[in-house]
């Protein structure tokens, strides 16, 4: 292309007669000025046992029973070699950046090293004791290489610091079976690490005792090699562990160390002052390598002026490599035994100053040392990730497992040398910078999960210095409220990583800050936090109390999106406890108005009215209070199966009441001979013609017109009323013998004695109801209550002893007539007008 002559194509023409094509116009400036979209929050779905979780950030964790048309994960297969190995070294610690460091050797361990592989080739488990810098960790690398055939699933290597029984439990899961987003609950757990055959090398372990007893139990098909301090608790008399003692360096070793960490022989003078810091320290290895950086540092003093010139002024840094004149270098002295003993702040001296910011930072946070990855961040430096490079040449860091910490030691001897002046301000600057890295989205839970030990540390820090805001002063989101935002932003992280045991720590260290600051709305997602952990640990009462917290705090700040989350998995704890939650309201929530099919219960439950029941002694009618005193009220299966029964009872009292009333009713009056039902009998009544005024029934010969029972023979009564004209007084005439029943039927007998049309022929069948006959006066019985007239006879066959019912329904009305005659004429028999049943 001619830059000063161009061709029609480079001015937009195709070389023809066409116009150029429209130039596609720029995006509208108007949505740069508008308002962004939010970022969509970080979540994740694992399954722990039967349970799908939900991490939510927002609106808190959302918990529920697998769905059946959900994917539930299978049974976990085992990952091979390949993916193991894969697997192992990611676990390992980052690389320093920095020039390579060359790797110093194992000395003096051979003896131990094969007494370790030849226990663990028997299946024997060995616990690894010595002190902090004496080699443990490199001893296990070696061990684990010549371990690598003997058990089916290889090699697993594991990181005790800061880890319970459970957790190593959980670690060894995950890295043998391939479950990436599965917790098992204890009991598939123990089915799964049961059938793990595997050399496990357990570093920096902090478990004793039955914790350790516990982990043994759980794996009877693994070896364990556990490499412990002796500040960590023993193991228990019953735990079969062989145990071997891990001592320092003799002389020759420690000197031989020096040398391979310098690169040179020592000289003499230099030989004398390693012999007398091997005497010092005891023969610990990291003194020997520390030592060996002491030196280094040495020879970097001495250097020639010439050197300078040859490798240019503008180096930061010369070469290892760079040949020294001893006759033409500037004397250093070496290290007082004093400061080779505790090199850390010497050595620290010497460094960059991003290395030395990095050492404040790693004293902040308790010893840990932030990933190199954030060192620029904190530091203010792009290149500060290359400052740990500089403290793992010295020795000052050693790795434990993903990450790296200061060395045995150098922790103490930093905050002697002032590195500790301003903790608070560290441990603020890494929370301020982990609260905005943990809430990202781009940033995984495991990348958090990694960075554990350091957010907790910072966390445990600050948590202290919290202070009760002042009201109108402070609001959420300034520095006084950073332990909140930081345990906020970690805690959903650490619950999607499966890193549970941080989980529990941030959710509790933020409700304590959170209660502190008065921040109802946090206060209440922590607990509901809480409460989703208890749930699916299997701590159904400490996950109810929480989720009840939770539910009230959120009512309290109308909160209805995670009331709602709140209130799912309350009703999951009641159905896995079987325990439905009753109608009770709960705190800040209001009561639902009553439906058209239901009344409204009052929040408290539905008080037991108890009303005195005015009942008769004989009455065994009581009270039986509940058991539980009736305070709680619950809803639900179980709450309609209880308001049945209290409707049944409450039937069964009512029924009992109406049938004692009815009986008293019915026997109150038995005593009286003047009741009014008693005088009228159940035999049909007959109708007076109109002729003759004479009475269709039959009539009993002692002319007293009334019948019995119809069971028994009539009783003789007076036929005469005397000069009165009244039955049953004083001047009636005495008869003269007592009517006897006759066998055949007899017809009616009219005023002037003749005898009219038979009366039908009675059913045989007595009534349902038959009544004793009412006694009499008679001639034969002159008593008023005859003993024959208190039994009832038997029903026979004859035409007036029992009525049919058909007959006696129909003059029921004649019936009520006759005994208000009686009543009215106040006479114990009915008047001769009346009507005779």
């Amino acid at each position: 292309m001619d830059p000063i002559d161009r061709e029609p194509e480079e001015y937009g023409h195709d070389g023809d007669s066409h116009a150029p094509r429209p130039r596609s116009s720029r995006d509208p400036l108007t949505p740069d000025f508008s308002q962004h979209k939010p970022t969509l929050a970080r979540t994740a779905q694992l399954v722990t046992g039967d349970l799908l979780l939900t991490v939510n950030p927002v609106d808190g964790s959302e918990i529920e029973a697998c769905p059946p048309g959900a994917e539930r994960p299978g049974r976990p297969e085992k990952l091979d070699a390949a993916a193991r190995a894969e697997a192992e070294r990611a676990a390992q610690p980052p690389v320093p950046a920095g020039p390579a460091q060359p790797e110093l050797p194992l000395l003096g361990r051979q003896d131990e090293r094969e007494r370790l592989v030849r226990l663990l080739a028997r299946g024997r488990s060995v616990r690894l004791t010595g002190p902090a810098g004496s080699g443990r960790t490199s001893l296990l690398d070696v061990v684990a290489e010549d371990c690598t055939d003997l058990a089916p699933d290889g090699v697993v290597r594991l990181n005790g610091a800061r880890r319970t029984a459970s957790d190593l439990l959980y670690d060894l899961f995950h890295t043998v079976y391939d479950a990436p987003l599965h917790r098992p609950d204890r009991d598939e757990l123990a089915g799964h690490v049961r059938e793990i055959g595997a050399v496990v090398v357990l570093d920096d372990a902090e478990i004793g005792g039955a914790e350790l007893d516990e982990l043994l139990d759980a794996t009877p098909e693994c070896a364990f090699v556990i490499a412990a301090t002796p500040e960590v608790p023993a193991p228990s008399a019953e735990a079969a562990l062989e145990e071997v003692f891990l001592g320092g360096l003799d002389r020759a070793g420690g000197v031989d160390l020096i040398e391979r960490a310098v690169g040179r022989v020592l000289t003499e003078e230099e030989n004398n002052w390693a012999g007398d810091l091997w005497f010092e320290s005891e023969g610990l290895p990291l003194r020997f390598v520390q030592a060996g950086a002491l030196l280094r540092q040495r020879d970097r003093l001495r250097a020639d002026v010439g050197a300078v010139d040859e490798f240019g002024v503008f180096e930061d840094e010369l070469p290892d490599d760079a040949d020294f004149d001893a006759e033409s270098t500037e004397e250093v002295p070496l290290p007082s035994l004093a400061e080779a003993a505790a090199p850390a702040p010497l050595l620290a001296s010497r460094l960059s100053t991003s290395a030395r910011a990095a050492l404040r930072f790693a004293v902040a946070l308790g010893g840990e040392v932030p990933h190199q990855a954030h060192l620029p961040a904190l530091v203010g430096d792009t290149h500060a990730d290359a400052a740990l490079g500089e403290l793992a040449a010295c020795g000052l860091v050693s790795p434990v497992g993903p990450r790296y910490r200061l060395a045995a030691g150098v922790l103490t001897q930093l905050e002697a040398a002032g590195y500790a002046d301003d903790i608070e301000g560290g441990a603020l600057t890494a929370a301020r910078h982990y609260a905005w890295w943990a809430g990202h989205p781009s940033v995984t839970p495991g990348r958090v999960c990694a960075e554990a030990d350091a957010v907790l540390t910072a966390l445990a820090v600050l948590a202290p210095t919290v202070t009760p805001a002042d009201a109108g002063e402070d609001e959420p989101g300034t520095e006084d409220h950073i332990v909140v935002r930081l345990a906020r932003a970690a805690a959903p992280a650490f619950a999607a990583g499966m890193h549970w045991g941080a989980w529990e720590q941030a959710l509790r260290v933020g409700t304590e800050a959170a209660r502190t600051v008065d921040d109802v709305s946090e206060q209440a997602y922590f607990r509901h936090e809480l409460g989703i952990l208890a749930l699916c640990c299997g701590e159904y009462d400490v996950a109810r109390a929480e989720l009840e917290a939770a539910i009230g705090l959120r009512g309290a700040t109308a909160d209805k999106r995670g009331t709602v989350v709140g209130r799912r998995a309350l009703a999951l704890v009641a159905d896995r406890t079987g325990d439905v939650p009753g109608l009770r309201a709960t705190a800040g929530e209001e009561v639902p108005d009553a439906r058209s099919e239901q009344s409204a219960s009052p929040p408290g439950g539905i008080p037991t009215v108890r009303q005195p029941l005015a009942l008769d002694s004989t009455a065994l009618v009581t009270y039986q209070p509940a058991a539980d005193g009736g305070h709680k009220e619950r809803g639900g299966l179980r709450g309609l199966a209880r308001r049945n029964l209290v409707a049944v009872g409450a039937g069964a009292l009512l029924v009992a009441v109406l049938g004692t009333v009815v009986t008293l009713g019915a026997t109150s009056d038995k005593n009286d001979a003047n009741v009014p039902s008693d005088r009228v009998g159940v035999s049909p009544s007959a109708d007076q013609d109109l002729d003759d005024g004479s009475q269709d029934a039959d009539q009993s010969k002692s002319g007293t017109g009334r019948t019995g029972t119809g069971t028994g023979a009539p009783s003789a009564t007076a036929t005469d009323p005397g000069p009165d004209g009244t039955y049953g007084t004083s001047d009636d005439p005495t008869p003269t013998g007592a009517a006897q029943p006759s066998d055949d039927p007899t017809g009616t007998k009219g005023a002037g004695g003749a005898s009219g049309s038979p009366t039908k022929k009675p059913s045989h069948s007595p009534t349902s109801r038959p009544t004793s006959p009412r006694p009499t006066r008679s001639s034969t019985s002159p008593s008023p209550n005859p003993s024959a007239s208190q039994t009832t006879p038997a029903p026979t066959d004859s035409p007036s002893a029992s009525p049919s019912a058909t007959d006696t329904t129909g003059s029921m009305a004649s019936a009520s007539a006759s005994m208000t005659a009686s009543e009215d004429a106040g006479s114990g028999t009915p008047s001769d007008t009346a009507p005779v049943i």
